[in-house]
């Protein structure tokens, strides 16, 4: 007999584009976990400083968030420059995405 436990459904997790504030922000059952910041150049979006909160660490939501940020920027034709040191590290384990970014 084991002692399973039952499984957790998962949480809602939503990422929304924020122009006005320069940042997409990260919801997870409707509480703030985190954002992507950004400033817009002509044609370019500058990603500047990423933050996951730590109660929400190590659930893989930073890679989540940096994912729908890129793709994002890759739909909207926007060249992707990633100063912030997260996105970086995302580009570089990450192919897919050489034909969209201008390495600072």
């Amino acid at each position: 007999m084991t002692d399973a436990q039952p499984a957790r459904p998962a949480a809602a997790v939503e990422i929304t584009r924020l122009d006005d504030r320069h940042r997409y922000e990260l919801l997870v059952d409707g509480r703030r976990a985190g954002f992507a910041e950004f400033r817009l150049q002509p044609g370019a979006v500058v990603f500047t400083h990423t933050v996951v909160r730590p109660e929400f660490e190590g659930r893989g939501l930073g890679s989540r968030l940096a994912k729908h940020v890129l793709d994002d920027a890759v739909a909207r034709g926007e060249r992707i420059v990633p100063e912030c040191p997260f996105i970086a590290a995302y580009l570089r384990e990450h192919p897919g995405y050489e034909g969209s970014v201008d390495w600072p």
